[in-house]
């Protein structure tokens, strides 16, 4: 089993601070083999029978574990997941617990309870330059091409199969299970043209068509994706400037390899490989900071910064994303800068080994690695 330090790391920090932890993420991503690496931890299926009759009384249950860690996996099969974590944050607090699911919580009508201020959340991102050290293998075209789900990431061959078999399951156990929408066929046309279109921008009037549905149907879509954690919504930074987009959003898929297959990529060019470096910043910033509060700017004359992001009480910071450095188009940032003369500017690139400086103007444009970048991030 391989240890995933930096998830485990953030586990213990978020006990620390309450008793009830949240893990989420998209399936397959590791949920439960990082539930099992848990020390000292007792884990639960909760997608056993015998498991949900254990926990019907959820005194019942908790009383049994004064002074423990328990997981309950896949805790959204029980009929009422938010009652037993609620009586056990309220009544239980010297248990710690860790639960599983696919999605945020309170997407479904299961979780009557959102738990606010009984809980701390952890998103389970497709594996990070710190998961990479840890499987001890770190080629990153291998990464962009199999994609961050661990199975189909250190799979000794292709894993062609796997890719179409997680669709398959993803729409049975986490669409169908949470949501129970129908018209299967429209809602994988739907998925499909996403993630083959990822990175661009996105009007759900152009995939009401193709997909055979309404375009109240499209956007609907599009929540379930994203609350399942399987589309990132990019929306527009701005201030109501009059040269600027303030409505339309970008979607980027949660992974590189299912671009890669969608596409119907087996091999990567040098020229795929700057859109995949920006879906790879994109999965370690919001990993990292374990947020989704990121923006991208673009003015009406198509010139275009890839991410924003904006600290409370702060200017804001633009993060450019360039496979090589010296193909960052400093126009884009200038035109930028004059919207926003206050704002920092990263530029992050794979081939930057030591961080540098260059003027532009009045502003100093920072030429970062992708852990510069983060680091930076989290000042």
């Amino acid at each position: 089993m391989y240890i995933r330090h930096f998830w485990l790391n953030k586990i213990e920090q978020l006990w620390q601070e309450k008793s009830i932890i949240w893990i989420s993420g998209v399936r397959r991503a590791g949920k439960t083999f990082l539930s099992k690496a848990i020390k000292d931890a007792v884990y639960f299926d909760c997608e056993l029978p015998r498991v949900r009759q254990m926990m019907a009384s959820p005194e019942g249950f908790l009383d049994g574990f004064r002074k423990q860690r328990i997981i309950l996996d896949e805790i959204h099969r029980l009929d009422n997941p938010s009652e037993l974590l609620k009586i056990a944050a309220d009544h239980y607090p010297d248990i710690q617990i860790a639960a599983t699911g696919s999605s945020t919580l309170g997407v479904s009508s299961k979780f009557r309870d959102t738990l606010t201020d009984r809980k701390r959340e952890l998103w389970l991102c497709p594996m990070l330059t710190e998961d990479l050290k840890d499987f001890g293998h770190q080629d990153i075209r291998h990464r962009f091409l199999r994609g961050g789900l661990p199975a189909l990431f250190m799979a000794k061959h292709f894993p062609e199969k796997e890719f179409q078999e997680w669709a398959d399951s993803y729409w049975a156990k986490d669409i169908q299970e949470l949501f129970r929408l129908e018209r299967r066929h429209s809602f994988q046309k739907f998925f499909e043209l996403l993630m083959v279109q990822s990175g661009g921008m996105f009007e759900a009037s152009s995939f009401a068509s193709p997909c055979e549905v309404s375009r109240t149907t499209v956007t609907n879509y599009l929540n379930v994706l994203e609350a399942t954690y399987v589309m990132h919504v990019v929306r527009p930074f701005h201030t109501h400037q009059a040269a600027e987009i303030i409505a339309a959003p970008k979607v980027y898929t949660f992974d590189t390899g299912f671009f890669c297959y969608y596409r119907g990529w087996d091999r990567l060019r040098q020229e795929d490989m700057g859109t995949l470096w920006e879906h790879f910043v994109l999965n370690e910033i919001q990993g990292q900071l374990q947020t989704r509060d990121i923006h991208y700017w673009r003015d009406k004359h198509g010139h275009e910064m890839d991410f924003i992001l904006k600290p409370r009480g702060r200017q804001p910071i633009a993060v450019e994303c360039k496979w090589a450095a010296g193909r960052a188009d400093s126009k884009n940032i200038e035109i930028f800068l004059n919207h926003y003369p206050r704002a920092s500017v990263l530029v992050v690139s794979h081939d930057i080994k030591q961080p540098y400086s260059r003027k532009a103007g009045r502003n100093i444009i920072k030429y970062v690695s992708l852990a510069d970048c983060v680091a930076i991030l989290q000042q």
